[in-house]
């Protein structure tokens, strides 16, 4: 487990994968001997959103007590920029080396590349997919403007991995594909950066699948508890912009104490006429139309003690 005071060097010295991660986040190097939250801090990163991703990668380490202090924008940048990466540079460098290092005028190597090339295409349907619903999803969600006909769990229903190709791929370029001295050479260095760009592939979605998925559910069910108090809040506001009045409060206290609409036009010294626009007026106000109800209002409110009230 890394620590925000260890020495950004010391994580790197220990686990040279940490390297492509900095990018990621945006982190450059030239850090001296900074500790972790030294250059988190200089390069505008999170802390302990880099710790917990540069954990989960080391060591599956994913028991994230203290989940809620997940920074979601910077995880989006680390993906994002995660797909850059791989779209923009990973994907085309091992088609290139492919291409050196297979015969362009053999018919196998040529359904190699088509191979390799259907698998490139799966992955970038992927990550575009993401790119187009998931994170703009997100960037509502942060913002409250989310939608209701998405969320989340649809995302994470589809998120299933796409190797079934590179490994097929890679079986062949094992069994079958004879070659001599110098390709073979090429070949066996470029099955080797397929085998790391697997790996690499796999931890990027665990990351999507154990950091990323579960933080935006606890940002969706923030988000709902934050419709749900603001929704609360209208009904309050609007509730104080009519407000009771002394007579209809006097009102709805003899309706709790059972009297009928003669009965508190006679206790009042109203006619009952009055009496009913009254009623009308407390239910328009309040929103509630039952004798029960208006008990409970008045209970809550301190218009009567809940002892003096006939249950």
């Amino acid at each position: 487990m890394y620590e925000a005071d260890d020495k950004m060097i010391s994580l790197i010295a220990d686990n040279y994968s940490i390297l492509q991660s900095l990018g990621r986040f945006g982190i450059n190097l030239g850090f001296g001997d900074k500790t972790v939250r030294e250059v988190c801090e200089e390069q505008n990163v999170d802390t302990y959103t880099f710790l917990a991703i540069v954990n989960f990668c080391i060591n599956g380490h994913k028991d994230l007590d203290e989940s809620d202090r997940l920074s979601i924008p910077t995880l989006i940048h680390y993906l994002k920029a995660s797909h850059e990466y791989y779209l923009g540079f990973q994907l085309p460098f091992i088609r290139k080396e492919l291409e050196e290092a297979l015969d362009e005028n053999d018919n196998l190597a040529r359904l190699i590349l088509k191979l390799y090339d259907e698998y490139a295409h799966e992955i970038r349907v992927h990550m575009k997919y993401e790119e187009k619903m998931v994170f703009p999803y997100v960037d509502a969600l942060l913002r409250g403007e989310a939608k209701n006909d998405y969320d989340i769990d649809t995302f994470s229903k589809h998120h299933g991995q796409t190797d079934q190709k590179v490994r097929e791929l890679k079986n062949i370029i094992i069994k079958y594909l004879p070659s001599d001295g110098l390709h073979n050479n090429q070949l066996s260095a470029t099955l080797y950066d397929i085998y790391n760009n697997e790996e690499w592939l796999e931890q990027h979605s665990m990351v999507e699948d154990h950091i990323f998925i579960p933080a935006i559910r606890r940002l969706e069910r923030q988000s709902k508890q934050n419709d749900v108090s603001v929704k609360i809040s209208q009904m309050i506001n609007q509730n104080n912009n009519e407000m009771l009045s002394d007579r209809e409060k006097d009102v709805i206290i003899s309706l709790v104490q059972g009297m009928t609409n003669k009965e508190i036009a006679d206790h009042l010294c109203i006619s009952i006429n009055t009496v009913i626009t009254h009623r009308r007026n407390i239910a328009r106000k309040l929103q509630i139309h039952s004798p029960a109800g208006l008990t409970i209002y008045a209970i809550v409110n301190n218009l009567v003690d809940i002892s003096s009230v006939k249950l």
